[in-house]
């Protein structure tokens, strides 16, 4: 019995979860002129970044995670009542007011049952058909942190020098994982790893996977929270480079090195063929996710046929795709405003379907993953499927007052705040019924005064173009047709459409999800509410642990000019420029924006408008 009772098709299918951006396993490759035995230990150092999410390929024994536990919550699942279960339809509604945290409707001990394993399966991907895969143990062995053997510290040194790290530990601080501060690790989580990270056990051997929460789990002063965006998450980086290492590696120097078994070359093998289906590119600056690319590159190297078949003559040459030369980056969005959405993505251009579905199914592309062997596994893990879903759905915004003292909210500015707010910006954004309106304000304390105790968004998610930069919902055209003819899109109700806008989210956490805009080119809500042309046009982006140091809470983000923290600026692509392509910071000012381009906002009124919106 799964979780709910969700509309079933023809094919007795489940939508599919996911907040997870394209995130697979990735090799790296460079030249250097060395003597053979160093050539040969460079060949393994680019191993380094090959570690893989996922699992074999569809002529391999079926590897195996740790056992789905149903949920039986006394729902059929398998009724064809279309009343069952959410509407993923295009006519979805959520009523104003409401949410759809308990996306299924499930009972309070059952549905907290099902979001305590979601966030499991969020945490190790779960996807065991997945198409690469990479041995855990020869890796483990050869960037062990604790090695003394000489040659492993040279080959350690090398792709330290190489990659920027040597260890696998530095692997896990290169690609911005966070740790899993005092929160118990999942099973499938080795000792120490950070969150996102994990072993998959199959009958090849271990596996590193990293699960949804390496995009979709970032620092916030100092503490990790689920359903954050990662802004300094490698992902789509690690992966483009790391593919060319999979299909120049020479296995037999890595058997030699690592001491791999045959199964585990076998595993090896099959990821390397699989990595032939795979097109991506790195993105423009950290924290930024190129998934979009990806897919459309990898069905590139696709049949055109309902499943996207392998293709060895599209493999050699793809077929061209726009999103060769066009920028579209995005960042990952917030799990918490799923509740109140009925479209996703930043552009809303899933107009129908379960969103994590269409995530995992882009995962997979992404993978070089048999889409036939994909819809087998989607259809035998429903309770995978709907308990990722659940997590989803039910996560929760952190709030102002988790961070600061209420005394840091001066209460009559973010009343005057609110004013202002509602008459130029909740027609987009939504209302925001706060507790210092009721009734019993005056008996509420601090904290409780400032909580927002009813969010009223639209009934039908928006999508409006107000001027950003276009290219990540113009990139939606070079692909979307060909996931809406994917087999696996139709038997669960997945519709794309490619939009001209972009959806003003719920601002339920606003404060927390800095740098702002789709793409990342606003770093503080003083530059947001500033007019485009007076915005910091470049800045540099970090960490968020200290929140002196890390964090302008006046202006609600990143530091910038003078007060960027000098060790942010040791990582090249940490540095954000407007000017480049995709990265444009225009737009979103008609709002507080005269006729004669000079802003109607006071500095005592963005000041006003920042500490409202502190408290959503």
């Amino acid at each position: 019995m799964a979780i709910a009772g969700e509309r079933v098709t023809d094919r007795r299918y489940r939508t599919r979860l996911t907040g997870c951006s394209g995130y697979t396993s990735f090799p790296i490759s460079f030249s250097v002129s060395m003597n053979a035995t160093q050539n040969t230990l460079i060949s393994i150092s680019t191993l380094t970044v090959m570690v893989v999410t996922g699992c074999a390929q569809e002529d391999s024994p079926a590897p195996t995670s740790a056992p789905v536990d149903a949920i039986d919550v006394g729902v059929d699942v398998t009724s064809e009542d279309p009343g069952l279960g959410p509407d993923w339809s295009v006519e979805a509604m959520v009523p104003p007011g409401t949410d759809r945290a308990n996306i299924y409707g499930l009972a309070p001990d059952a549905w907290q049952t099902a979001v305590e394993l979601g966030l499991d399966y969020a945490q190790v991907w779960p996807v065991t058909e997945s198409g690469l895969l990479l041995p855990y143990e020869p890796l483990a062995q050869v960037f062990d942190p604790e090695a003394i053997d000489p040659g492993v510290l040279f080959l350690q040194d090398v792709a330290r020098g190489a990659f920027g790290f040597g260890t696998i530990p530095e692997l896990y601080a290169w690609l911005g994982l966070p740790p899993y501060d005092d929160v118990e690790r999942p099973e499938g989580v080795p000792p120490g790893a950070p969150m996102g990270a994990g072993v998959m056990e199959t009958p090849l051997g271990s596996a590193l996977t990293f699960g949804c929460t390496a995009c979709h789990a970032g620092r916030l002063l100092g503490r990790t929270v689920i359903g954050l965006p990662n802004r300094i998450t490698r992902a789509n980086r690690f992966f483009e480079l790391g593919k060319s290492v999979l299909e120049t590696l020479d296995a037999v120097d890595f058997q030699g090195l690592t001491g791999a078994t045959d199964e585990e070359m076998e595993m090896l093998a099959r990821s390397r063929e699989n990595a032939r289906a795979i097109g991506a590119r790195p993105p423009m600056a950290l924290g930024l996710d190129t998934s979009l690319a990806q897919v459309a590159l990898s069905l590139a190297r696709r049949e055109l046929d309902p499943y996207a078949s392998k293709s060895q003559e599209y493999e050699a040459n793809p077929r061209p795709n726009g999103l060769e030369t066009l920028v579209a980056d995005s960042k990952p969005m917030p799990w918490w405003t799923m509740k109140y959405k009925t479209r996703w993505l930043a552009d809303g251009s899933i107009v129908a379907g379960n969103p994590v579905h269409t995530n995992f199914l882009w995962n997979e592309i992404g993978r070089g993953t048999d889409m036939e062997v994909l819809e087998g596994w989607l259809e035998e893990n429903l309770e995978v499927v709907e308990a990722l879903t659940a997590a989803v759905f039910a996560n929760e915004a952190p709030r102002w007052t988790d961070y600061f003292g209420a005394n840091t909210i001066d209460l009559e500015r973010a009343k005057r705040g609110q004013a202002l707010f509602e008459a130029r910006c909740a027609s987009c954004h939504g209302t925001y019924e706060k507790a210092w309106d009721q009734e019993d304000a005056a008996d509420l304390d601090p904290v409780a005064r400032l909580e927002t105790v009813r969010v009223s968004y639209h009934e039908r998610t928006p999508v409006v173009n107000v001027g950003t930069d276009p290219q990540r919902a113009e990139g939606m055209n070079h692909f979307a047709d060909r996931l809406n003819d994917l087999q696996i899109s139709k038997a669960t109700g997945t519709l794309v459409e490619t939009q001209s806008g972009y959806v003003p989210p719920p601002l339920v956490g606003v404060w927390s999800r800095y740098p702002y805009l789709h793409n990342n080119s606003v770093p503080t809500l003083c530059d947001l509410l500033t007019p485009a042309a007076e915005r910091t046009k470049v800045f540099w982006q970090g960490p968020s642990e200290d929140p002196e140091a890390d964090f302008d809470a006046d202006c609600v983000g990143f530091p910038t000019g003078d007060a960027v923290p000098a060790h942010w600026k040791l990582a090249e692509d940490a540095f954000f420029d407007t000017s480049l392509p995709g990265l444009s910071n225009v737009g979103h000012e008609s709002m507080f924006v005269g006729l004669d381009g000079a802003s109607e906002l006071t500095s005592e009124d963005r000041g006003d408008l920042i500490t409202y919106l502190k408290t959503l």
